[in-house]
C-alpha cells in the first residue's frame, strides 16, 4: 500500500513541478500554447496505450464503453458548472470582467481534467502493484510527463487572472493527495477485483482526458501557439509512446 501511495506521490506530484515551473519562468503567451500542445500529444499517447489499450485487455467490449461516456460525461457536466460558474461572476462584476472570466475558467477546467484523469491514473498505478508485481515504470513515467505541462498550463492560467499562488498551490496539494489516496485504496480494497472494474476504471480516465483536451486543453494551445502547436504535439505523442513502449 505505502509503494502504491509513494509512485502515485511520483507522478502526480508533477503537477506541483509544472505549478512551479510555471511561477518561476517568464513564459509567454506562445511558449504557453508549445507547452499546452506537447502536454496534450503525452496526454493522447497515455489514452491510447497506458489507458484504453490496457482497459480492452482487461475487459473489451462494454466495459470500455461505459467508461470512455462516463468520463467524457463527468468532465463535461464539471466544464459547464464551471462555465456556468464564471457566467454569473462576470454578470455580477460587468462585461468588462468577462474576456478575464474566460481566461480563468480555463485554468480550472485544466484543473479539473486533472483531476478527473488523475485519480483512476493513480487507482491504475497501485493496480500495477498486486501481486507483488514491481511498479510499470511506463505508467508512472507518462503520469509524470503528462501532468508537467498539464499542471503548469493551468496555474499560468489562474495566475493571469487573480489567484494566488499559495491558492494555486493548494489546489494542487489537494489533487495529489485525493491521487495517493486513491492510489492506495485501489491497491487495498481492487486486488481481487473483476477485470471489468479494472477496465471501467482505466476507460474513465481516458473518456475524462478526451473531453478535457477537445473542449479545453488543444483550443487553448492552437489559440495561444498557431499552428507550431500541431508539432509540438506530435513531439509529446512519440516522447511519451516511446516511454509507453519500453
Amino acid at each position: 500500500m505505502l509503494a502504491a501511495a509513494f509512485w502515485a506521490l511520483i507522478g502526480s506530484g508533477a503537477l506541483i513541478v509544472g505549478a512551479a515551473l510555471g511561477f518561476w519562468l517568464d513564459v509567454s503567451r506562445k511558449t504557453l500554447g508549445l507547452i499546452m500542445g506537447f502536454g496534450a500529444g503525452t496526454l493522447l499517447s497515455a489514452i491510447s496505450f497506458d489507458l484504453v489499450l490496457e482497459a480492452f485487455q482487461e475487459s473489451p467490449g462494454l466495459p470500455v464503453v461505459v467508461g470512455l461516456l462516463a468520463g467524457a460525461m463527468a468532465f463535461w457536466v464539471g466544464d459547464l458548472l464551471i462555465e456556468r460558474m464564471q457566467d454569473k461572476k462576470a454578470a455580477n462584476g460587468g462585461e468588462d470582467d468577462a474576456g478575464a472570466d474566460d481566461e480563468e475558467g480555463s485554468g480550472l477546467q485544466l484543473a479539473l481534467g486533472a483531476t478527473l484523469d488523475g485519480v483512476p491514473e493513480s487507482v491504475a498505478i497501485g493496480l500495477t502493484l498486486l501481486g507483488g508485481n514491481p511498479v510499470s515504470a511506463a505508467i508512472v513515467l507518462a503520469v509524470f510527463l503528462s501532468n508537467v505541462p498539464e499542471g503548469m498550463a493551468a496555474s499560468v492560467e489562474l495566475a493571469r487572472t487573480g489567484y494566488s499562488r499559495a491558492k494555486i498551490m493548494g489546489i494542487w496539494i489537494g489533487v495529489v493527495a485525493l491521487c495517493v489516496v486513491a492510489a492506495a485504496l485501489g491497491f487495498v480494497l481492487l486486488g481481487d477485483a473483476h477485470p471489468q472494474t479494472i477496465a471501467v476504471i482505466n476507460s474513465f480516465a481516458a473518456g475524462s482526458i478526451l473531453a478535457m483536451l477537445s473542449i479545453t486543453m488543444m483550443p487553448q494551445a492552437f489559440a495561444k501557439g498557431g499552428r507550431a502547436v500541431g508539432l509540438a504535439t506530435v513531439l509529446g505523442f512519440i516522447l511519451a509512446a516511446g516511454l509507453s513502449a519500453h
